[in-house]
């Protein structure tokens, strides 16, 4: 089988599995999330307050357990880290506030956008202008360094940490909060969502899907191998909800599932998703995956997201359905030129230390 061909299908089945939990109870238009589910899941640990937006979310915790244990079996498990901590929660940080004036990571936009929803195509445009102007920098010399090897003891952290939250889906503690109502409220069984998830992980982890990463490839070297695993995600995603979810097609950008219509800040709030993923090197469900397979620097990128997520509902920067809050237009803005600023920052410094090693070469020849 050729390899765009393996691609596709494997994005397929990560369709095939949206239109599923969509038909068995998720939100609307949200058969997978990750940046919603991550905010799902600070909310029910008490991280924010907004009542409606709380729930652990079995497919995060499906979706590490796969990809920790395949990549466990195949030698991919390699513990990693030490590439600009601090960075790279910053931008995870920005990268969920984008995500939630937006109303969804890259992965939701297709999904949306497979299930009639146009605003999402808006939103597609915005992303691949963020990847573009990312692109820009990386062929400036663009780098957030090298990553060490590390303790191994620091590469389970992220599946203990999905043990944990198994332990509070099942045994629900008073101080963990679920919502009554609203998008928290609704979800697929527990199991069905608990092994749909472990399936996309371990498809991800060995396919190597990366939304962010099919786009930057296609504008930097023209390669479309990871695209057609994005292709696969909408066409089957498409093919699904016809079948299964054909009463909630909707095609059009009114009266659309967990949606606004404010075409600038679904621009813009996935420009600045496209341009924190592109210089963290991969979306937020890419961030998850590595994050299982023992990568620490995507570890602290998945700690930004989910702190993103608790200071958009705290502070009133998280979109609705009824639009983006004057905090979220300002958020969205300060990201875009905070993260400009210093991935400008990044280049100069890598610039001036290759010519300053050069000049060093130069004077010991």
């Amino acid at each position: 089988m050729g390899s765009k061909r393996k691609m596709f299908i494997t994005g397929g089945i990560i369709g095939i599995v949206a239109a599923i939990l969509m038909k068995f109870g998720n939100p609307g238009n949200m058969g997978m999330c990750i940046a919603c589910f991550w905010r799902d899941i600070a909310g029910a640990l008490g991280l924010h307050r907004a009542a409606v937006v709380q729930y652990i979310r079995p497919e995060i915790i499906g979706i590490i357990f796969g990809a920790f244990i395949i990549s466990y079996l195949t030698g991919d498990f390699k513990v990693r880290g030490g590439s600009s901590p601090l960075i790279r929660f910053v931008f995870g940080f920005f990268l969920m506030i984008g995500a939630l004036v937006f109303l969804g990571c890259p992965l939701r936009m297709i999904i949306r956008l497979a299930n009639g929803d146009l605003n999402a195509l808006v939103g597609l445009v915005g992303y691949v202008f963020g990847i573009f102007i990312g692109v820009q920098f990386l062929k400036k010399g663009y780098s957030l360094g090298k990553n060490y090897e590390q303790s191994k003891v620091a590469g389970f952290f992220f599946p203990i940490f999905a043990l944990v939250l198994l332990i509070f889906l099942v045994v629900r503690p008073a101080f963990i909060l679920f919502s009554t109502e609203g998008p928290g409220s609704m979800g697929a069984p527990v199991i069905l969502s608990l092994a749909l998830g472990a399936v996309v992980g371990v498809c991800l982890q060995r396919s190597r899907i990366c939304t962010a990463g099919g786009f930057r490839d296609l504008i930097l070297i023209k390669d479309s191998h990871f695209l057609w695993g994005i292709l696969g995600i909408f066409v089957f995603t498409l093919i699904g909800n016809l079948i299964l979810n054909f009463n909630k097609f909707n095609l059009g950008f009114i009266e659309q599932p967990i949606a606004h219509n404010d075409f600038l800040f679904n621009f813009l709030g996935m420009t600045l998703v496209g341009l924190c993923s592109v210089l963290l090197g991969g979306c937020p469900i890419r961030q998850t995956i590595l994050a299982s397979q023992g990568d620490t620097d995507a570890g602290i990128t998945v700690i930004g997201l989910i702190v993103g997520a608790a200071f958009a509902h705290n502070f009133g920067l998280a979109a609705s359905g009824t639009g983006v809050p004057v905090n979220g237009k300002i958020a969205v803005i300060i990201g875009i030129v905070f993260v400009l600023f210093v991935a400008y920052g990044i280049v100069l410094g890598n610039n001036k230390k290759v010519s300053k090693d050069a000049k060093g070469v130069s004077a010991n020849v």
